[in-house]
């Protein structure tokens, strides 16, 4: 029982910690919501509905699909939406699962009311799938397994801050000088529980403080890029 306070100190302390910091260098967050989280910290579910934070829904348990029914899996699809819906006061825009089955996708396009997903780590920059045919052209904006804290977690990965800041540095660098040519995109995956500890934050401060040095560098929620995707493409 006691490794399960390991996640309680995410939702007690290290989440406030994030949430904090990027308040102070005025950057905004999209939230992975996973529903029964959100339903069992009123504190904090008050506290993005008062800041207005954006969204994605992270499904209804953190459990893997892989060999979920489809049945169930709808249900559960449904049943994040009402909960997220009833405790944030807004329907979520956008879906990641991250241990997804073989119909997520499907069914998160029968569903609909979502403006994209995530459930991918295939590009730099977001893109139309169509592989449910045009008219029902669907938006993916891919999310990251490498420019993650949870390689704190995992073999070979991060051992300290700096070589997380390190590899952040390493990633927004390469990207900014692609993005003479082309623009990309680069995500950050932010967990409570691990990146909220005082003995990695400070990576993360130390890399806001050397990406506002940067001139043309959008800083942005997974929405803004939603709305901006549809836009223009």
């Amino acid at each position: 029982m006691s490794m399960e306070s390991i996640y309680e100190y995410g939702s007690r302390a290290g989440v406030w910690r994030i949430l904090n910091l990027f308040k102070e260098f005025d950057v905004p967050v999209t939230i992975f919501a996973v529903a029964l989280a959100i339903a069992r910290n009123r504190e904090l579910a008050d506290y993005l509905v008062e800041q207005n934070y954006d969204i994605c829904a992270h499904g209804f348990r953190w459990i893997d699909y892989q060999f979920v029914d489809e049945k169930t899996e709808r249900e559960h699809i449904k049943d994040c939406i009402s909960v997220l819906t009833e405790y944030l006061g807004k329907r979520p825009e956008g879906w990641y699962t991250g241990r997804n089955s073989p119909n997520t996708r499907k069914l998160i396009v029968e569903e609909g009311g979502f403006l994209y997903d995530s459930d991918t780590y295939d590009d730099d920059l977001p893109y139309w799938s169509n592989e449910f045919g045009a008219e029902k052209k669907h938006l993916i904006i891919p999310y990251t397994l490498d420019v993650n804290d949870m390689r704190f977690a995992s073999p070979q990965g991060f051992n300290s801050g700096d070589q997380f800041f390190n590899y952040l540095k390493d990633t927004f660098d390469a990207l900014y000088l692609e993005g003479e040519v082309s623009p990309k995109m680069m995500s950050v995956g932010m967990h409570a529980r691990i990146l909220g500890r005082p003995g990695r934050i400070m990576a993360m401060r130390r890399f806001l403080e050397y990406v506002k040095t940067f001139d043309n560098v959008w800083l942005c929620s997974r929405r803004e890029i939603a709305d901006h995707w549809y836009k223009n493409f």
